[in-house]
């Protein structure tokens, strides 16, 4: 199919031909247009300004680099300067934090790195920073020419400050704690912490030593190196305009230990007109000072930081590349073959933080979704996140809401629907690979104190879950909402007798698909015959949910969302306020739990009439104006904003999933197209602020002083499922327990597709085309030239496919 260039160019910048890099032009984006840049251990936080913070393990408990959460002024965490020593003029590389006006600057944002090309003065500088695959540790790598035609003086000036550790709030008392050395003529910092977050052997708080090793270092000598915030600015001074900078040198002394503890080394330049110079810095923290001075000597050499980008290059590479899409849309593709999966697995899953929220923790609920994103290329991505959060249950099935790694401190759930999306995933991983061995596997529950500990098979784990689910019923047979559901911000509905209408239609498809899944597993002998009582159990169950969440929770032309414990109704009619919600819609559809088709048609109305909006869905309305604490904190965001009342992505993108369910291509695709931000930033980038390339948080609905501005971008869950949704319900590849399922809901533009799908060791190159003369809603399926039966690709046959899928008119 012809290929036209990209259209999506804004005054701020544009997508590389092949989409898999952001260009920045300008360095004032409407927000910052940030990267994270980690493969799973350490990780990078920065912006088009080339502020951010880097981190080891966990974002917010084993920070580095000191950052402050500004949005706005977007002006600290690291800073390399440039100064003139002839001139005395100096400038930073990225545009802060002196914000000198500069002759040249761009950034690319890609896929494992961030570059920042500028030049002032008539220097240019490429500043490269990367986050090598499976080292603790960043490299920058800098290329530096001078572009005049006469000899220039020049001294680099590197910035940063420690903070080891959790974010140290109360500095004064933190500074005290850390120490900083020099090493190898100055040309290494090396920073340890007296003290950590973390509990000692006792289980004393802040009586134990921080594990790690921080260092910074560069390859060429120095002129001198600092390790005293006051040497470098100056007394109240500012990292605008520091004192070191004005006069040249650092100002006293430069030693101090437990003090503001800050990296700066300064390394002299000189460069002949038309020269140019590399040099590498790099900064990290290690197990040991032994390891911090092997890592910081190893990457001082430029044939190692070559080997290193290359692995890196051939890791993304390894994660990207399975499953590509081609469709007559470059928005679509780009953010399906690249940006949702590098969002969901650098920004999610292995960063787990950003720049609207600083995080680290797992979720048990986020990250076992986002795991999902593993499925097409790397399916033992997804089981290893199912192992991981299966040692985070407890023997009677309730979980954990959210764990630190490295400290193991988690808070147990009493969110009704956390446990259950431990089944949800490992049915769709089943599903992906065929794997019935896996449920044979053990991991060990959680002990709580006093209790022996305990082990148990996957499917132990997975049924603990489901039992416990069905412990938690209401009076009237509708599950309990507990502290809340998947909506954190219901959080004042329940704690004793508060329902959710949600929750029933989420628990009544995990019945029907395990006792499914039970079943299959039977014939396989990957589960004994004993367990088909457990299938009469869950059916049995299934529908008696189905018949009391028709019977109590149908409003008369909607599905309410929840009650209070004092018996209150929201999601009614009856509300002045919060008077239709989206997920209790979106799922009643999906999960077959609406029983007419009456019903039915009245949701759609109702969903077109309230909730679908210029932005997208909205996941409730009208929006609470006035806090109420009977419902919870989404109350309390101003109106329209966030999950009171503004399209909250996670959500809406299920509402795309189930217009293609139900075959309506052209809703699909408008609310596919008002809620993409490729289009979005395009057609107004200083209205929608976020990142053109990844999927926000939340967009404001209307009612907002801001319709349509965009936040909370990166750490949101919403990347993986529009990947789910984009290739399995618009292109329409779903795998099924008895093969690769083929049903595509093509939007009405596209008369062509292709794609290449790897599933259970076959190869299928899948065309779609559009014929005019089918029937509405129809299609034909030709494998490998023969036409075939049904939908669903056969698992025998050969290796590699061809695969010709024939679609009629969209209904």
């Amino acid at each position: 199919m012809a290929v036209s260039k990209f259209p999506f160019q804004t005054s701020y910048g544009k997508f590389s031909e092949d989409g898999t890099q952001y260009i920045i032009k300008r360095p004032d984006t409407p927000r910052p247009w940030v990267n994270i840049l980690s493969s799973g251990t350490y990780g990078v936080a920065i912006s088009q300004t080339g502020a951010g913070y880097s981190w080891l393990h966990h974002a917010s408990l084993n920070r580095i680099t000191r950052w402050n959460q500004d949005l706005i002024q977007d002006n600290s965490g690291r800073a390399l300067y440039i100064r003139d020593d002839a001139s005395g003029k100096f400038w930073s590389a990225g545009w802060q934090p002196v914000q000198a006006k500069p002759e040249l600057y761009e950034v690319i944002h890609g896929v494992g790195f961030t570059i920042i090309n500028s030049q002032n003065e008539g220097i240019h500088l490429q500043w490269l920073v990367f986050v090598p695959q499976g080292e603790p540790l960043e490299v920058w790598r800098l290329r530096i020419k001078n572009t005049t035609k006469r000899p220039r003086s020049l001294s680099l000036w590197s910035y940063l400050e420690w903070n080891l550790g959790e974010p140290d709030a109360h500095r004064e008392f933190h500074r005290t704690f850390i120490e900083t050395s020099f090493k190898d003529n100055k040309k290494i910092i090396l920073a340890q912490k007296r003290l950590s977050p973390l509990k000692n052997a006792k289980g004393r708080l802040w009586n134990k030593t921080w594990d790690h090793t921080a260092w910074h270092s560069v390859n060429m000598p120095v002129k001198e190196a600092c390790g005293d915030k006051q040497a470098f600015l100056g007394n109240y001074g500012s990292p605008a305009s520091p004192l070191a900078l004005r006069t040249g040198r650092y100002q006293g002394p430069t030693t101090h230990k437990w003090d503001d503890a800050i990296a700066s080394l300064c390394v002299p330049l000189t460069l002949k007109a038309g020269e140019e110079k590399s040099l590498l810095f790099s900064t990290g923290a290690a197990d040991s000072p032994e390891e911090a001075l092997a890592k910081s000597r190893e990457f001082m050499d430029f044939s190692s930081v070559d080997n290193a980008w290359g692995k890196t290059e051939m890791f993304w590479e390894k994660h990207l590349a399975p499953f590509p899409v081609k469709t007559p849309s470059r928005a679509f593709d780009l953010l399906t073959n690249t940006w949702l999966k590098y969002q969901a697995l650098a920004g999610r899953l292995w960063g787990r933080t950003a720049y609207y929220q600083t995080g680290g923790a797992f979720g048990f609920r986020d990250q076992l979704q986002d795991s999902q994103i593993f499925l097409p290329m790397d399916p033992e991505g997804t089981f290893r996140q199912i192992r991981l959060h299966a040692a985070h249950q407890f023997t009677d099935g309730t979980v954990l809401h959210w764990w630190y790694p490295i400290s193991e401190e988690g808070l147990p759930s009493h969110y009704s629907d956390d446990l259950l999306w431990l089944p949800f995933v490992l049915m769709n991983a089943l599903r992906e690979t065929g794997r019935w061995d896996f449920l044979k596997e053990t991991e060990p529950f959680r002990s709580r104190g006093g209790e022996k500990p305990e082990a148990g098979t996957i499917h132990d784990h997975a049924v603990r879950a489901i039992e416990r689910a069905l412990s938690r019923l209401s009076p009237r047979g509708l599950p309990l909402i507990g502290e809340a559901d998947w909506n954190d911000g219901l959080n004042g509905v329940g704690g004793a007798g508060g329902e959710s209408a949600w929750m029933a239609h989420f628990l009544y498809g995990i019945l029907m698909d395990w006792a499914d899944l039970t079943e299959r597993a039977i014939k396989a002998g990957a589960l004994p015959v004993a367990e088909a009582a457990r299938v009469k159990k869950y059916t049995q169950a299934a529908e008696r949910l189905k018949k009391a969440v028709n019977r109590y929770a149908w409003d008369g032309r909607w599905y309410w969302r929840a009650t209070t414990d004092g018996g209150q109704t929201l999601g009614s009619h009856k509300c002045r306020e919060g008077k239709i919600f989206l997920n209790s819609q979106t799922w009643a559809i999906l999960n077959g739990v609406v029983d007419s088709k009456d019903r039915q048609k009245k949701i759609l109305e109702s969903l077109e009439k309230h909730l679908y909006g210029p932005s997208g869905p909205l996941l409730l309305a009208p929006t609470y104006t006035v806090p109420d604490e009977n419902v919870g904190y989404l109350t309390r965001y101003a109106p329209a904003t966030r999950e009171n009342g503004g399209v909250y992505t996670h959500a809406a993108v299920w509402a795309l999933q189930m217009e293609c369910f139900l075959g309506r291509a052209e809703k699909a695709w408008d609310l596919y197209q008002k809620m993409c931000p490729v289009l979005a930033s395009a057609k107004n980038p200083d209205l929608y602020r976020a990142e053109p390339y990844v999927t926000p948080g939340n967009v404001d609905g209307p009612g907002s002083p801001t319709p349509g501005r965009a936040g909370w971008s990166w750490y949101t869950g919403s990347a993986a499922w529009l990947y789910r949704i984009s290739t399995e319900w618009f292109l329409g590849v779903r795998p099924t327990w008895d093969g690769l399922l083929i049903q595509p809901c093509l939007p009405p533009p596209w008369n062509e597709a292709e794609v290449t799908r790897v599933f259970r060791g076959k190869t299928y190159t899948i065309r779609f085309r559009r014929v005019k003369g089918m029937k509405r809603g129809t299609q034909k399926i030709l494998l490998n030239k023969e036409e075939m039966k049904g939908n669903v690709l056969p698992l025998t046959g050969p290796t590699d496919n061809e695969v010709l899928v024939l679609v009629g008119p969209p209904l």
